[in-house]
């Protein structure tokens, strides 16, 4: 039975706050402001009351329509950090007030992926798209029509209904506009550098791509002891940013990277190269291919247009120069475990998160904020309520 300080939490809940503002796609277009009705939490679930909300690219290609999700509308964002206000039935990790980090997939703890240490490829990823919660149902409605939630959590929304495990309980010591962003982006980015590059000491190692996700990979690469860790992006402040935190050179364009790669290898190219750009195309992956060497491997990190096929490499160059593509989702690692030691190395100075959040918006300047990251003039924007 629910005790009573959270039946006071949820009474007060249903009483004042059943209509809320979200924000929300109808299709391929801009983002626009949705009053919606949010059903109380279920067995399992929690509400909770976001704070903040990072603006990752991810949730972007819902607009633009690179990717499609199952059911319009649809309510986006998936980088949260909020506070518990009511737990369902069943819930005993958490309680209201404490301070949590959202997670994008839900993991059952079951599966074998769960079972071995992959909950970031847990077989409840498949509700990522689909818009309902875990049982198939959903909690947030809009002029009568069901309304899908990004990862089942939907963070661009002042209170949000998710599964229990879609939240890791934080330290409230750290602030949340802060935390946010180490949902998504920042594990993506870290991992994909420490675990899925493979990087060894001393290692030649090309980021395509300085946004909030590359940043977060640069970071990782240093953080394993690469000797050379060579940042691209056309964006000149993006390039000085990838310097002060952990690029030791910085250019303009692959080709340039790739020569500088091979002046330093004798010739052989770059150990890794790790693919951030916004939008993944096949050319992308084939330019981090030509830059790596023999035995190398390239680290497709960045999503890609649902419809985009292909890569133009060279199959006997891969064959028998034995190089390796390799796809990373959340930076390989799994969310309960990377969230906590990301905020840890955060607290020791190691990992460096304030300085990646360009700027913070209200929640109905989301087209702005978006507009602002297709400009070049974001790293990371975050949504404060």
């Amino acid at each position: 039975m629910m005790n009573i300080a959270q039946h006071r939490v949820g009474t007060l809940w249903c009483e004042a706050m059943r209509t809320l503002t979200a924000m929300l796609v109808d299709g391929p277009g801009k983002w626009h402001v949705g009053e919606v009705d949010l059903d109380p939490p279920k067995d399992g679930e929690v509400l909770v009351r976001m704070v903040a909300s990072g603006l990752c690219h991810s949730d972007d290609h819902f607009a633009t329509g690179d990717i499609r999700t199952g059911i319009y509308p649809y309510a986006g964002g998936h980088e949260g950090g909020g506070i518990i206000e009511q737990v369902g039935q069943g819930v005993t990790t958490l309680r209201p007030g404490d301070h949590v980090v959202t997670v994008f997939v839900p993991a059952c703890g079951r599966c074998r992926w769960c079972a071995g240490g992959q909950q970031n490829l847990c077989d409840n990823g498949r509700r990522m798209l689909a818009g309902s919660q875990l049982d198939g149902t959903f909690r947030m409605h809009f002029n009568g029509r069901d309304v899908g939630q990004a990862g089942c959590i939907s963070t661009f929304s002042q209170l949000s209904v998710m599964p229990a495990v879609s939240c890791v309980k934080i330290d409230d010591d750290i602030p949340l506009d802060v935390a946010c962003i180490v949902g998504c982006g920042v594990p993506t980015g870290w991992g994909s550098a420490v675990r899925a590059a493979s990087i060894a000491p001393g290692d030649v190692v090309v980021v395509m791509g300085a946004g909030g996700v590359g940043m977060s990979a640069i970071q990782g690469a240093r953080h394993v002891g690469a000797g050379h860790v060579v940042a691209v992006d056309p964006v000149p402040f993006k390039r000085e940013l990838a310097l002060e935190l952990g690029a030791t050179e910085a250019f303009a364009t692959v080709a340039e990277a790739t020569d500088f790669a091979r002046q330093h290898t004798n010739g052989q190219g770059a150990d890794s190269a790790i693919v951030t750009v916004g939008v993944a195309t096949g050319d992308d992956l084939a330019a981090a291919f030509t830059a790596i060497r023999k035995g190398g491997t390239v680290v497709a990190t960045a999503a890609a247009a649902d419809s985009t096929v292909g890569i133009p490499v060279s199959l006997l160059e891969l064959t028998m120069y034995q190089k390796r593509i390799q796809g990373a989702l959340y930076g390989m690692g799994s969310p309960a475990r990377e969230i906590p030691v990301l905020l840890d190395l955060y607290r020791l100075g190691r990992l460096k998160l304030d300085e990646m959040i360009t700027k913070r918006y209200a929640l109905d300047d989301i087209n702005n904020a978006y507009a602002d990251m297709h400009a070049g003039l974001n790293i990371r924007g975050v949504i404060t309520f």
